[in-house]
């Protein structure tokens, strides 16, 4: 752990922001209040000029070495939260340019980590800036790299491609539906995922009231004639379940859900490959739903065994192939950047294996130490790639995914995730995921039914978000599921007053 000791008194969110910022170059790092050995010592000056220039300053000193750097802007607003954030964003320069110094790290992200990077590149272009304004934002404001920057403007481009009305989509919403039960859970996983097994009935009951909060948000919306542009079934693997109870579940949501022929995208995880079936394909097909994921996250059968996942790599292409030839128009893949005992040579493999499947679309993630993790608690057991390998991987997925006719379309960081780096969904041209798209750039309410399912609601005019998390436990959520129904059609309520019952 890296001990640091900051000169001034802050506010906790400060300290948090500060803690953020050292963790992006050390495993852990902490604020302490006194000297120490082999701490790292901060002081940190501001001031302002005639010409209302705030200029922050930082004296980094390490190991008796001292680091010093300068970032200035011009004072945006009187504003308080206006300024507050305007002085964190220059706090945040100055120690990041001083840490770069003293360790020698380049952060190509600069000072985000708890920012969405598409999110701030569209409200740029949406104030009336160009491209290129946008791009040197991103760059002057948050010392995002040039590489980067110009990677959120070529997703950008390929999102308002794929959905023109983007930003118009506020008074419709989509559906996640989750499904809590997998063959087994994954060591880096946190999704709600559990092993699914049929001894207490907790199955047929969480599948009961799925259905109910299914029929009742389908009232809801029914009544109020409001579009849904997108469903999403995730978990968990929703293919875990029977196919008999897919079909009644599919059957349950069109018979609730208005307007189904308007929806534009119905998308069915099937990412564990031990799961997927010709019954259950079949009734995907009787459906209608041909968009699906199966997801090898590695082509390596060590490396599957080591983080928990009972398939082999055989199992992933034949179900894969199996898909396919059953009519499955849309396969999405996952890859995991980074997993315990792999470098360059197995992820080259897992890309060459890719390429004789030619998914519709690929997914690229970094490995993310998520805190309740078996991977995170059980850090010494799981050996993993070091920053600079991890970075050519995710280079050599760019260039293999260029090479193939792939094109970025969305993009997302997570906290603790390996070199700082990102995850990355790629597509063919024409077959991107518009859900992926909404959840990740937050352009329209989305209701969350299900075992640990998310709703964000975001009021139309103003943007404001306010979340709401089903529980995660099966046996926590058949007995709420009720209470749950009851709050979100209040949030639903609060949020378009002006959809009158028909």
């Amino acid at each position: 752990m890296q001990k640091i000791v900051i000169k001034q008194a802050f506010e906790q969110d400060w300290i948090r922001m500060f803690t953020h910022l050292a963790n992006l170059f050390f495993e852990q790092s902490k604020i302490i209040d006194e000297d120490e050995e082999d701490v790292i010592s901060v002081a940190f000056t501001l001031d302002k000029n005639a010409d209302n220039l705030l200029i922050g300053k930082a004296l980094l000193t390490w190991k008796g070495v001292e680091y010093a750097s300068e970032f200035s802007e011009l004072e945006e607003n009187e504003d308080e939260k206006i300024k507050t954030r305007q002085l964190k964003r220059i706090y945040s320069h100055i120690l990041l340019e001083a840490l770069e110094q003293a360790t020698g790290m380049q952060q190509s992200w600069g000072i985000l980590t708890g920012i969405r990077p598409m999110k701030l590149y569209h409200k740029y272009r949406q104030q009336g800036h160009s491209t290129k304004e946008a791009q040197q934002l991103l760059m002057d404001r948050h010392r995002i790299s040039s590489e980067k920057s110009e990677l959120l403007a070529k997703i950008a481009d390929v999102q308002l491609r794929s959905v023109p009305d983007l930003h118009d989509l506020k008074n419709e919403v989509s559906i996640y539906i989750g499904i809590p039960f997998c063959p087994t859970k994954c060591a880096y996983c946190t999704f709600p995922a559990y092993a699914i097994h049929r001894k207490n009935g907790r199955v047929e009951s969480f599948l009961d009231g799925l259905h109910e909060e299914i029929r009742e948000m389908g009232k809801w919306l029914t009544e109020r004639n409001m579009a849904i542009t997108t469903i999403y079934f995730g978990g968990g693997t929703p293919t875990s379940i029977e196919a008999e109870e897919m079909d009644a579940l599919y059957e349950t949501m069109y018979a609730s859900f208005p307007n189904m022929e308007n929806v534009r995208e119905i998308t069915v995880e099937a990412g564990r490959p031990d799961t997927i079936t010709p019954a259950k394909i079949d009734v995907l097909k009787k459906w209608g739903i041909d968009r699906i994921s199966v997801n090898p996250q590695s082509y390596t059968d060590e490396t599957l065994k080591a983080i928990g996942r009972h398939h082999s790599v055989q199992e992933t292409v034949d179900k894969f192939w199996l898909s396919r030839n059953m009519g499955m128009k849309n396969i999405n893949m996952d890859l995991i950047i980074g997993l315990p005992n792999e470098g360059i040579e197995e992820f080259q493999h897992s890309l060459d294996e890719t390429e004789k499947m030619q998914p519709e679309s690929l997914t690229v993630h970094t490995l993310s130490f998520k805190r309740a993790s078996e991977m995170t608690r059980n850090k010494d057991k799981y050996k993993v790639a070091n920053r600079q390998t991890v970075e050519q991987m995710m280079k050599l997925g760019e260039q293999w995914n260029a090479a193939n006719g792939y094109e970025p379309y969305y993009l997302y960081r997570q906290k603790n995730i390996l070199g700082n780096l990102e995850n990355v969904g790629y597509a063919k041209p024409k077959e991107e995921s518009i859900y992926n798209i909404i959840i990740m750039e937050e352009v329209q309410t989305i209701i969350g039914v299900g075992c640990g399912a998310s709703s964000k609601f975001i009021e139309p005019t103003t943007g404001k978000i306010t979340q709401f998390y089903n529980p995660k436990d099966p046996a926590a959520y058949i007995l709420t599921f009720e209470d749950a129904i009851e709050k979100k059609l209040a949030h639903l309520d609060a949020i378009f007053p002006e959809a009158v019952k028909k």
